[in-house]
């Protein structure tokens, strides 16, 4: 096949997994009508991703705008063996209390409520990419790339459609710990530098998983740079597990199974969260 159709097939073949391919810098990114979104998100996807090898930095900002709580939330770090960031924007169906962030399951947003986004993500190494949209989850993932949260940069800016909402979004900024140097604004712009964590103290299950992930990611990592090395192209490389190794293949996309068990560990958690009176 010549590269037209070898972008045109690794595109039929990622969009039942809710991603498109940006074949000019060798990138997936989650399309508009993903099926992630109908599953929003919840507290305990953080929590849980560690045991499914995404080892990633967070900044949730919540605010509250008309009548709703709203979380827009930044990501970066390594998802398997990709290496990528994301920005998502949801609410909730009314205004929550912070005892309530982690148990409440917020909807994505609508297509009336896409706000305009776009973030630069640099690697240690000098390499940046940027991507922009409209969008409720906008992502770039890189295969076969392997990195440590740190050693991303992240400059996202978002465009809010009026000044309120995005003075609620500052303050909701303000609360994550967001340090004034790290963000800027200009007109109904913000754009936020996200390059390391806010200080988090995970326990030591959770330290285990972090690490424990990442020595598989790595070493899986390096396994598919070897199977796939007779090519260099992304495209290539993609198209090789797809049609030698398809198990394989099916494994850089498993957000899908992800999902799955994280919703049955949401209601444990809530179970649990109940127990010790947190709730």
């Amino acid at each position: 096949m010549d590269k037209y159709q070898k972008c045109c097939k690794v595109e039929e073949l990622v969009k039942p997994f809710g991603y498109c391919f940006h074949d000019e810098c060798g990138f997936f990114s989650s399309t508009l009508d993903a099926w992630q979104r109908e599953a929003g998100y919840a507290w305990v996807y953080d929590y849980m991703a560690p045991r499914f090898q995404m080892v990633f930095d967070t900044l949730p900002v919540y605010f509250d705008y008309e009548g709703k709580t709203w979380l827009i939330e930044f990501w970066k770090g390594q998802y398997g063996i990709n290496a990528g960031a994301e920005i998502g924007i949801y609410h909730a169906d009314r205004i929550l209390s912070e005892k309530e962030y982690k148990t409440t399951r917020f909807e994505a947003a609508s297509n009336m409520e896409l706000l305009n986004c776009s973030f630069v993500l640099c690697g240690r190494n000098g390499n940046c990419v940027k991507v922009t949209q409209n969008h409720w989850w906008l992502t770039a993932f890189f295969t076969g790339s392997f990195v440590w949260p740190s050693d991303l940069c992240m400059k996202a800016t978002i465009r809010f459609p009026n000044k309120r909402m995005q003075f609620a979004f500052i303050s909701g900024l303000r609360k994550a710990g967001c340090a004034e140097r790290n963000f800027s604004v200009n007109g109904f712009c913000v754009t936020i530098h996200f390059d390391r964590a806010r200080k988090v103290h995970y326990k030591l299950c959770t330290r285990f998983w972090r690490r424990f992930s990442q020595w598989k990611n790595k070493i899986f990592c390096k396994l598919y740079l070897w199977v796939t090395k007779p090519f260099q192209r992304t495209e290539d490389r993609v198209l090789c597990l797809y049609y030698f190794i398809p198990g394989a293949f099916r494994r850089l996309f498993r957000m899908r199974r992800f999902n799955k068990r994280c919703h049955r560990k949401e209601y444990y958690c809530r179970k649990r969260c109940c127990r010790k009176g947190r709730l």
